[in-house]
């Protein structure tokens, strides 16, 4: 059977396309992203290829932030911090604390039970991973220096906080919640900066799952949804929490004053790696009961 995109259709579509004269000897357009060749064939390979054995689903992403980084305005970014600086007392108070979450275990080791610490703790000796995992040799000098720091060391953070764990589903789910939130407090284009990479995550993700792991899609669109909802209900984005205040917390109190509600249901999406990572050993087999 032939699939055809007919005459009709393109007319509607593409009818008020029209031609660009240029003298350029090169490809360009006014997107300074599609300009940028080894974007343009990153991003292309990374949201149609598949999460094969020889290429996990986390590749090229330290590339591509740092390919969207060299195309930032900065002297633009650090504009916008002074105005929501002005304009938020929150923002105000964390990038001028810069209380930086870069634990160790000895810093939590004797936390009490139920508390971030704790929690941490756990993390630290059973995971395998660790939490500072981007920006490492960045060093703080101003408030988006930071920023850059800090929120990598808050996402493992966020993951226990929110009850959103690091599966497919729990990615997806703490990605979304930071993106509902963000948008609702901080100025457009500043929350657009914050997302930035995030937006390119979501992107594949969907393009990925869609494509090749229809089961995973169905999770995708459900996480997506949990963590929309949770987000919006955080009382402001919880990349401004300061932990180090609350490392004694115990967790029930840390999601009160943070508005983290509702909670997932513990498991949720444990396994759900295996339904698009084809490096998982029991990548390919289905969730023992079909989503509602």
């Amino acid at each position: 059977m032939e699939v055809k995109v007919g005459a009709g259709e393109r007319e509607y579509f593409n009818g008020s396309i029209r031609t660009v004269e240029t003298q350029s000897s090169v490809l360009i357009s006014s997107s300074r992203y599609l300009n940028n060749g080894e974007l343009r064939t990153l991003i292309a390979q990374e949201m149609l290829r598949r999460n094969g054995p020889d290429l996990p689903n986390t590749a090229y992403i330290p590339e591509v932030a740092q390919l969207l980084m060299t195309l930032e305005d900065f002297g633009r970014i650090m504009a916008l911090f002074e105005e929501e600086k002005a304009r938020l007392p929150k923002f105000r108070e964390w990038c001028d604390n810069r209380a930086l979450s870069d634990f160790k275990k000895d810093d939590v080791k004797d936390c009490e039970p139920g508390t971030l610490g704790n929690a941490l703790y756990t993390w630290m000796t059973t995971s395998g991973y660790e939490l500072d995992l981007f920006y490492r040799e960045i060093q703080v000098v101003n408030d988006l220096t930071f920023y850059l720091r800090q929120a990598a060391l808050n996402h493992d953070i966020e993951h226990m906080v929110t009850g959103f764990g690091p599966n497919h589903g729990g990615e997806i789910a703490l990605l979304n919640a930071n993106l509902h939130s963000r948008s609702r407090y901080f100025h457009p284009e500043l929350s657009a900066f914050f997302n930035r990479v995030q937006f390119y995550l979501k992107a594949k993700t969907i393009m990925k799952d869609g494509l090749h792991y229809p089961e995973a899609m169905v999770v995708n669109l459900d996480a997506e949804y949990h963590g929309a909802v949770q987000g919006r209900n955080w009382k402001y984005p919880i990349m401004l929490a300061d932990w180090r205040k609350m490392i004694d917390w115990q967790m029930a109190d840390i999601r009160e004053e943070l508005g983290i509600s509702p909670l997932p249901p513990e498991g949720q999406w444990e396994d759900t790696n295996r339904l698009c990572n084809e490096d998982d050993p029991n990548y390919g087999q289905p969730l023992m009961q079909a989503a509602e």
